[in-house]
């Protein structure tokens, strides 16, 4: 789990999704940071980045080791959103750690659904094809290919 927690540290792009909240076209430009936190090895804290009304939004929790699921994580929010927890997943990693596909469980409030994010904020049509090419022999991310958007990056 430490090799990974070093590879996903950072800001990542939401390139591809099938994640409603992000499909509604209200929200623009969703960015995941991940660090690391010292005083609680193996956790992360978990920003998500995204511009509403020309403003930029954050939700924050953190990251807990799912000891169930390799490379799985339960997010749980911080202060108000406290109370919310999901559960999600890397199913797919680029060796170079310059894209991933990310598979989060149902919640009360969302359904299912994957991510694929990236360093950058676009990914070739070419890598594109290629990413889905490896969900396609996933068990999990498989049936999720075919709702997948692709999201603008928006400059502001």
């Amino acid at each position: 789990m430490d090799s990974l927690l070093k590879v996903i540290a950072g800001t990542w792009f939401i390139c591809s999704t099938n994640f409603p909240m992000w499909l509604k076209g209200n929200k623009q430009n969703p960015t995941f940071t991940y660090t690391p936190l010292a005083e609680k090895p193996g956790v992360l804290l978990d920003e998500v980045t995204y511009q509403q009304k020309g403003k930029e939004k954050k939700i924050i929790g953190y990251d807990y080791p799912d000891a169930s699921k390799p490379q799985a994580f339960v997010w749980r929010g911080k202060g108000i959103l406290g109370f919310l927890k999901s559960k999600w997943q890397v199913r797919l990693l680029d060796p170079k750690g310059e894209w991933a596909v990310i598979y989060f469980s149902k919640t009360l409030f969302t359904p299912a659904g994957v991510d694929i994010i990236s360093r950058q904020p676009r990914l070739s049509p070419k890598l594109l094809q290629k990413i889905k090419g490896q969900m396609a022999t996933d068990s999990v991310l498989k049936s999720h290919i075919p709702s997948l958007k692709d999201l603008p990056y928006i400059l502001l």
